[in-house]
């Protein structure tokens, strides 16, 4: 399967998705150190620099898109402006899936968004065609010394027929057992040294961290769409 990754930071989602048996065969990314992380593990994959100037009739059309697109409008961290934040860019994803409409789409938030926009993610989705499944996966169902609660949204095409409800009973069975591996309390950001000094590009390695998704689980989701499609 090929792949069409949005905003890409340092290959999170690129990662898990090979792993998983699928091509990645263009990136977006607007952050010049993430940039140089892509260049060196993907020299030969295109790499647009600002969604929002992008003309996607002249982007090949992939069989799945993905996008942990900008969480800061939806994380405690940040005012939680929702969709008056500058950097509410789900629009452009949208934008993206009306004109390419791959079969899939994965998407990744923080789960400030279950109150602030996912109602309207869902919609839009169901607008364009898809069935939506969004689920709650932590890092720590992967075996991550961390929990990292995330909403994923996985979203397929023609999902009337049997590889769309063989999918549907994959996520859930997968949510299930992910939610039943929570029993302990973890640390929420092991062994990173915020204050060392001495380490090049500290500052840009931890942002671009702190951005990135958890490759282990966007494998198994990987996995399961790869199931769905009855290849190997």
């Amino acid at each position: 399967m090929k792949v069409g990754s949005l905003f890409s930071g340092i290959g999170g989602f690129d990662l898990g998705l090979e792993r998983a048996g699928m091509q990645v065969e263009w990136q977006v990314e607007n952050n010049g150190y993430c940039r140089e992380v892509l260049k060196k593990h993907w020299p030969k994959v295109p790499c647009h620099y600002d969604i929002t100037k992008i003309d996607w009739r002249f982007i090949p059309r992939v069989d799945l898109v993905c996008a942990g697109f900008p969480c800061q409008p939806f994380s405690v961290s940040g005012k939680r402006a929702g969709k008056n934040d500058d950097r509410y860019l789900w629009p452009e994803v949208v934008r993206c899936l009306e004109t390419l409409r791959p079969t899939w789409f994965i998407g990744e938030n923080v789960p400030g968004i279950i109150n602030l926009a996912l109602d309207q993610v869902c919609t839009d989705l169901e607008s364009l065609g898809y069935t939506v499944w969004p689920v709650c996966v932590p890092a720590c169902a992967v075996d991550a010394p961390h929990q990292r609660q995330r909403i994923w949204i996985v979203a397929h095409t023609e999902c009337a027929g049997p590889q769309g409800h063989r999918a549907e009973r994959g996520l859930r069975e997968d949510q299930e057992e992910m939610q039943a591996r929570r029993s302990g309390r973890w640390a929420s950001e092991p062994g990173i040294q915020r204050v060392a000094d001495g380490i090049p590009d500290r500052a840009h390695r931890l942002k671009a961290l702190g951005n990135a998704v958890v490759p282990q689980v966007v494998e198994a989701l990987g996995r399961m769409i790869m199931d769905a499609e009855g290849r190997k």
